[in-house]
């Protein structure tokens, strides 16, 4: 497993491809890419016999970088980093950040496996990939690229705190429309990671996505709320939305886990909802976990008139 880091400080976790299902990928692509070459080779060498040595060896010499070299860069960029192969294997070519690859880097890769794998048969790639922490090569060093696997097993999924009980609803009038997907992404990680990070570093990121939140939304995030709770929140309300356009307009909010109905088992009082602790169901109040408690409320028990009878509740007949 590798945590690579977004844009957006928030450490994502992808399995780097291990040498053997590279190797299988990149046989499967070479057997297609030298059946095309040799297909083409031989229409061409059928339609030129009247030139001459040096027209017929530049021909070959432009057919072989274009459809050994430039074709595998096209497939690359407009798949994404997905090729025959590797679609084959279930891997895919991303960034050192974990985002989809250009032409630039699959051109850099491209270039460099001319070297690594076609002049040394795989010789220098697979030295590189066996040397390399992650298994990269050397084009993915020069382009700063990494191959993944994306069929992996499924694990459990990850737990997201909800917001505090006080801070449910406060942020029904937000524009979430301008928010992008890889931002909701990097605040749904920081939240279901934020317990095993360093309290400073934990309050440095969620400060920081709360103001590209802010930014996003145009409106500026509370000073009262903390950092953390103010994403818990906002992601909350996207997830009420959410739930209203799926099931129409009865629907009112979206219950995180573990919290009860007003007046129900899981509330006090009938005052609201009570939310589980961050990533401890049915453990401590959400309120310390985001550094701010929800406000209390001091209420006197009830005193017995003085015309009623000891402890029983009840006036005594006249």
């Amino acid at each position: 497993m590798s945590e690579l880091v977004t844009g957006e400080a928030v450490a994502l976790e992808l399995r780097p491809a291990k040498l053997p299902s590279r190797a299988l990928a990149v046989v499967i692509d070479l057997v297609v890419a030298f059946t095309v070459y040799i297909v083409v080779t031989m229409g061409i060498v059928a339609s030129t016999a009247s030139l001459d040595d040096a027209a017929a060896a530049a021909v070959a010499v432009a057919t072989f970088v274009l459809v050994l070299v430039g074709v595998p860069i096209a497939v690359e960029t407009l798949s994404h980093g997905r090729s025959l192969g590797k679609l084959a294997c279930g891997l895919r070519v991303v960034r050192d950040d974990g985002g989809p690859i250009r032409f630039r880097h699959a051109l850099v890769r491209g270039a460099v496996g001319v070297v690594e794998i076609l002049m040394t048969f795989g010789v220098v790639a697979c030295i590189a990939s066996l040397v390399s922490e992650r298994g990269r090569r050397l084009g993915d060093v020069f382009a700063g690229t990494l191959v993944v696997r994306e069929r992996v097993p499924a694990g459990p999924a990850r737990f997201v705190p909800p917001p505090p009980p006080w801070l449910v609803g406060r942020f029904a009038g937000l524009d979430l429309s301008g928010v992008p997907d890889g931002l909701w992404l990097a605040v749904r990680s920081y939240l279901t990671r934020m317990g095993q990070l360093d309290p400073q570093v934990g309050w440095a990121m969620a400060e920081r996505l709360a103001g590209d939140l802010a930014a996003r939304t145009g409106a500026p995030a509370p000073r009262d709320v903390p950092p953390a709770a103010y994403l818990a929140a906002v992601v909350y309300e996207r997830q009420s939305r959410d739930a209203q356009r799926a099931f129409g307009g009865g629907a009112v909010g979206v219950a995180p886990v573990g919290a009860g109905l007003v007046g129900g088992p899981g509330s006090v009082g009938g005052a609201g909802p009570v939310h589980p602790g961050v990533g401890a169901p049915g453990g401590q109040p959400v309120g310390p976990a985001f550094g701010a408690a929800p406000p209390t409320v001091d209420v006197e028990p009830a005193r017995p008139r003085a015309d009623e009878g000891p402890g029983t509740g009840f006036v005594p007949p006249a």
